[in-house]
């Protein structure tokens, strides 16, 4: 054999060893946050009567709230978030933070029960323009759960894409929903969604000038220390009839899943490298 064609064999040869040790790393490490970072798992809808991109049915949300709580995940606060960020205070074994956003009704009626038969916490990302009209939580609702462990932050007021604004516009989106959800629930509001999850370099220097302590997007990956708190990742969960498998690939290889929808939009929005898109699966 040639020496040209043996060191392809070894450069295959690593690439698949290297392929293999990363994915043994993440998997392996997926239940140590310290190591792989911590899943912040992101839904909207959970019901039975819409039957969109958006929602997923109170069935299997229940079906991975027990998974959760049977592998011995521990839901945390946005309290307990900030402390980790700021102070590096610890958390508990196999953290792991459910976020809604929007502020849909039947996280109220339908996701909450659930959270509660498994003694989890939650946060609900609430556009304040909504807050009330049909379809959306009412302040009531709001007021019971905020007093019942359920955590509460904001996602402006009218679910504007934020990077699209004037400086003054975002300003007011901001702090304008924060004052409303901190007036209505009686203390701080720590942590924003970014409508749409987009956001630049204005948008996340308001943000902090805001008050907020950190913002999520909805760039995939886990959250490590160390992270810009205002560019925070998250876990996808909500697309449609996805089945558990699909869950737990995205739970446990959250991280690969993340760098695999990157690779994926890079190829997709690169002149002449739109064809190689197809050939980069999003988990």
């Amino acid at each position: 054999m040639s020496s040209y064609g043996t060191k392809v064999i070894l450069a295959v040869i690593t690439l698949f060893t290297f392929v293999g040790i990363m994915l043994a790393y993440w998997y392996f490490g997926s239940e140590h946050y310290e190591v792989t970072g911590i899943p912040i798992l992101n839904y909207h809808e959970v019901d039975n009567t819409f039957h969109t991109c958006l929602t997923m049915t109170p069935h299997d949300f229940s079906q991975q709230m027990q998974y959760l709580k049977n592998q011995g995940y521990h839901t945390i606060t946005t309290a307990q978030l900030n402390d980790y960020l700021t102070k590096g205070t610890a958390l508990p074994d196999k953290p792991v933070m459910i976020t809604f956003d929007d502020g849909y009704v039947d996280n109220y009626t339908d996701a909450y029960p659930i959270l509660k038969k498994y003694n989890m916490t939650g946060t609900i990302f609430i556009i304040t323009s909504l807050v009330g009209k049909p379809g959306y939580l009412s302040w009531p609702q709001i007021k019971k759960m905020d007093k019942d462990n359920i955590a509460f932050g904001s996602h402006t007021i009218t679910h504007r894409p934020l990077s699209e604004l004037d400086e003054n516009t975002v300003r007011q989106e901001l702090t304008t929903s924060k004052q409303q959800l901190e007036t209505q629930l009686g203390h701080s509001i720590h942590f924003i969604a970014y409508p749409e999850g987009k956001y630049n370099t204005m948008v996340e220097r308001e943000t902090k000038a805001a008050g907020y302590a950190g913002a999520f997007t909805v760039n995939a990956g886990r959250l490590h220390a160390g992270d810009d708190p205002y560019a925070l990742n998250r876990v996808a969960i909500f697309e449609g009839n996805n089945s558990f498998t699909h869950f737990r690939i995205r739970l446990l290889l959250s991280t690969l899943c993340g760098y695999l929808w990157k690779w994926h939009a890079f190829f997709y929005t690169t002149l002449h490298l739109e064809k190689l898109a197809s050939f980069i699966p999003q988990p």
